[in-house]
């Protein structure tokens, strides 16, 4: 924005604040103004080319749940302090919807500071949990960490259960990221705990319950992931928007291939693809071709649909420009093809060039990468390099509290070291 957007949103303090509070429930103009204004309408509010009357801060706090008389103070003058504030936090805003996390990140973490200087908590809270949220997304996972940390110590993740659930799952996502299975799978499970039965929350809750779901899976604690599956499913009924439905439907499936049930493993994730849409969010779309095509990958399933699934999942990260450990887990994909396909020297070359690149990855991922690495080198007959990598994939697994890799790749190691004693 120029000199003039800093004047207009000085200049419009009611229209700013009504701004930024629809933009952090993600609704639009029209989804704001209900049956009863029109979307041309709230944009000239927005713009402060209208004033509201009492009966108009009526309907807009009803609609964005907030107290009447709350609304009715965003038409007082502001403090330049306060216009500092509200003008990061909407740049912070317009990154995320523009899906520029690093942007976004940099922007509400300057709004934070800022409202902390204000010595205004609910504004440091909701902007800290916005530049958790983006690092997420941006896969900074240890800074995603650092912010939520502080969250979990404020008095207001204290005294609000629905606060703490949302921070919680933050933290779960970021470990779950970084390969930390068994911080994520405590901080999950407090956030399921926290988050039944909190109606405002759901969107958290579920979230909560994937990713301990995940984690649960990745440690191999199958039958413990499925009984939370179940749960999930449960959840499932006409009022669960599509897309939330299609990630329900999605975890599921990643968790029936896991167990081996190659049926219920396409069902379910045949019900994700019909529900989620590379319109609404290519990133999503991107991320669910790779996860599907992983766990096919993993059952032995190797047929067309699941190549396509790979590059389906190559095209929709070119796009989106994704970053640099979601482009090597979508390589492994194609060397793990390859592997499974005979093409071993194929297969060798790629998995060298993620191996040099593994920190990059999480750590169950880069032993994904050893393992296989392990396994290509030990079916070309290069079985010292196969130990050296097949040592490091265990190490990686052991790192990552993966205790059912870690004796899957023992075994391979005591494999080779078996047949070279017999020779």
């Amino acid at each position: 924005m120029g000199h003039g957007a800093r004047e207009d949103f000085v200049g419009n303090s009611f229209g700013d604040r009504l701004r930024n509070e629809r933009m952090a429930r993600s609704l639009t103009q029209a989804e704001l103004g209900g049956d009863l204004y029109s979307a041309s309408y709230v944009s000239l509010l927005e713009n402060g080319r209208r004033e509201p009357t009492a009966e108009v801060i009526k309907q807009l706090a009803k609609q964005l749940q907030l107290a009447p008389h709350a609304v009715q103070e965003w038409t007082m003058p502001v403090s330049p302090a306060e216009t500092a504030y509200l003008l990061a936090a909407l740049y912070a805003r317009q990154s995320w919807d523009m899906r520029d996390y690093a942007a976004a990140a940099r922007q509400a973490g300057a709004a934070a500071d800022q409202a902390l200087e204000n010595k205004d908590p609910v504004s440091w809270w909701n902007m800290a949990y916005l530049q958790a949220n983006s690092m997420l997304k941006d896969a900074d996972f240890a800074g995603c960490k650092n912010v939520v940390e502080e969250l979990l110590k404020h008095p207001l993740s204290e005294e609000s259960a629905g606060l703490s659930v949302r921070a919680r799952q933050l933290m779960a996502s970021a470990a779950l990221g970084m390969g930390q299975l068994s911080e994520a799978i405590d901080q999950a499970t407090a956030a399921v705990e926290r988050g039944n039965g909190i109606p405002e929350e759901f969107d958290a809750y579920i979230a909560a319950l994937r990713t301990l779901i995940g984690a649960l899976a990745e440690t191999g604690r199958l039958d413990d992931a499925w009984g939370h599956c179940v749960t999930l499913s449960a959840l499932l009924d006409d009022s669960v928007p599509s897309q939330v439905a299609g990630e329900i439907y999605w975890v599921i499936g990643n968790v029936a291939f896991m167990r081996h049930d190659v049926d219920a493993g396409l069902a379910n994730h045949a019900k994700a693809s019909r529900m989620l849409s590379p319109a609404s969010d290519l990133a999503l779309w991107a991320q669910f071709n790779k996860a599907t095509a992983w766990v096919r990958l993993a059952a032995g399933v190797v047929e067309p649909a699941t190549m396509e699934a790979i590059e389906r999942a190559e095209l929709a990260q070119s796009v989106v420009g994704a970053n640099l450990g979601d482009r090597l887990e979508v390589s492994l994909l194609r060397a793990r093809w390859l592997y499974l396909n005979g093409e071993m020297e194929a297969a060798l070359s790629l998995l060298m060039a993620i191996d040099d690149q593994q920190e990059a990855l999480a750590k169950h991922t880069a032993g994904d990468t050893a393992l296989l690495l392990g396994k290509t080198l030990k079916a070309l007959g290069r079985t010292e390099e196969a130990l050296v990598a097949l040592t490091a994939a265990r190490d990686h697994f052991a790192d990552a509290g993966a205790a059912d890799r870690v004796a899957l790749t023992v075994d391979n190691i005591l494999e080779i070291r078996a047949a070279d004693r017999q020779k």
